[in-house]
């Protein structure tokens, strides 16, 4: 997929967003909005992605006990963390592992499986200080659920920068954008982009038809076809058309999603994201004989 800049066809209408009033705790290190899950009636509009969590900027104190969540198991899809601020540091069975700083994007395979866990970084407990950052849930097709896993660390310096508008700034994370790809290697087409827009602004977005678009909108207002939208809403459009025109009158920050969907069964319970009940029974039978790995105690 390359998304054109110049292209305009048909607009791509919101049909429906997601703004939650209130975060829950991921552990104790992830104070989120929880702003999609895998509800069947929506997957259709939603697939390749399965979840996001936003935990919208926060206020750390300094403390000598890191904060996170502890060892636990994932299979049939892929997590991707992007840090805004603050550190996360990660360990995977699979020997994957590092810390990601603000504006680095942690892309882990869970595939067949593995355990992992997830901190606050050594460094940031020492400082404290404003966290925030966004996880997204990535589905995988039933012909490479069970590939092995694997880890990206993709570190901001990485990451393609492109000027769009009259003075706003979008990443390419993933996929392309007029001809410039971004460093993730994916399974399924998937364009995933950052955005940093500056006050009144206007800018365009083009992706191919029968794909599926989500936009989250970290801060600030986004107007669509004359309608605003603020900070810590998720919008979902339809799959049908093939552009969107966009106009700010302040300044965002927003991230964007877009992907082919995978059209196929989803099962999903706790951690696991599979395509049947059976293979979720499996992958609890297996993660509790052992066979998705231990991590070694530091």
């Amino acid at each position: 997929m390359k998304p054109n800049i110049d292209t305009i066809h048909m607009q791509k209408k919101v049909i429906f967003t997601n703004k939650v009033d209130h975060k829950h705790w991921v552990g104790d290190g992830f104070n989120v909005y929880g702003l999609l899950r895998p509800y069947e009636n929506i997957n259709k509009y939603i697939s390749p992605f399965i979840m996001l969590d936003y935990a919208s900027p926060k206020e750390f104190p300094k403390t000598t006990t890191p904060k996170g969540v502890g060892e636990h198991p994932h299979r049939g899809f892929e997590t991707v963390t992007f840090a805004y601020q603050g550190e996360v540091e990660h360990r995977d069975s699979s020997g994957g592992g590092g810390v990601i700083k603000p504006g680095d994007v942690q892309w882990m395979t869970a595939g067949s499986g593995l355990v992992h866990d997830e901190f606050h970084s050594r460094e940031f407990c020492k400082t404290g200080g404003v966290f925030e950052m966004v996880q997204l849930w990535v589905n995988l097709p039933k012909k490479v659920k069970m590939t092995p896993p694997k880890y990206q660390s993709i570190t901001n310096e990485n990451i393609p920068k492109i000027d769009i508008g009259n003075s706003s700034e979008l990443r390419v994370i993933s996929g392309s954008f007029n001809n410039t790809k971004g460093p993730a290697s994916t399974f399924t087409d998937i364009n995933i982009y950052d955005i940093n827009a500056k006050q009144k602004d206007d800018f365009s977005l083009s992706f191919k038809k029968n794909t599926n678009t989500l936009i989250l909108i970290m801060s600030g207002v986004l107007e669509i076809e004359d309608k605003k939208y603020s900070e810590n809403e998720l919008l979902v459009f339809d799959n049908e058309g093939d552009h969107i025109q966009a106009h700010n009158s302040e300044d965002f920050k927003a991230l964007i999603l877009n992907g082919t969907p995978i059209n196929e069964p989803v099962a999903s319970h706790g951690p696991f994201v599979m395509n049947t009940r059976e293979e979720i029974i499996q992958a609890i039978e297996d993660f509790q004989s052992g066979k998705m790995g231990t991590l070694q105690a530091e």
